[in-house]
């Protein structure tokens, strides 16, 4: 049995629509952050999510060790974070916490307000697949905010997902 190409299965993947997360950690490993669209919903009982990283990623030891993390889905209005927290500017990590968007929940990880919602987790146990780190994460704390508008990844761009319409 052949597997597909890596490019097929790129390809392939972005047609898979996906919500944008900024996923964040803090502890005495120190505070940073990065762009993830690989989250999804393991269980509800316990609650669990799960978020890939690439093992080659400086952060990959930093999450590891606080054992910590917030993964923070993104509104329309905040895709300017995406760019920020996928490396794509020339702003220092702890330059990238330095507005007055960010507070904390249970484990001290940075929330980002006004996001759709923010999971605070502590990683429960991590699996090395290939070339990522897959965290399966207990979700501690859920902040639920007030913005409405989506932000998904699709097609190799941003898309914004409009509110459903109150009845």
């Amino acid at each position: 049995m052949t597997l597909v190409s890596k490019q097929q299965f790129r390809d392939g993947m972005a047609r898979l629509s996906a919500a944008v997360n900024v996923v964040t950690t803090a502890g005495a490993a120190g505070r940073c952050g990065f762009t993830a669209s690989a989250v999804c919903s393991v269980s509800d009982e316990p609650p669990t999510l799960l978020v890939c990283m690439n093992r080659a990623s400086a952060m990959n030891p930093v999450f590891k060790q606080n054992g910590v993390l917030c993964i923070n889905t993104l509104s329309a209005e905040q895709q300017h974070y995406s760019a920020l927290f996928a490396g794509q500017t020339d702003v220092a990590m702890a330059e990238r916490f330095h507005d007055e968007a960010w507070t904390v929940l249970q484990t001290g990880s940075p929330v980002l307000e006004n996001a759709l919602v923010s999971f605070d987790c502590q990683i429960a146990d991590i699996k090395e697949i290939g070339s990522h780190s897959v965290m399966f994460c207990t979700v501690l704390g859920v902040a639920v905010w007030q913005s409405r508008e989506g932000l998904v990844y699709f097609d190799r761009g941003y898309r914004m997902v409009p509110a459903a319409e109150t009845p």
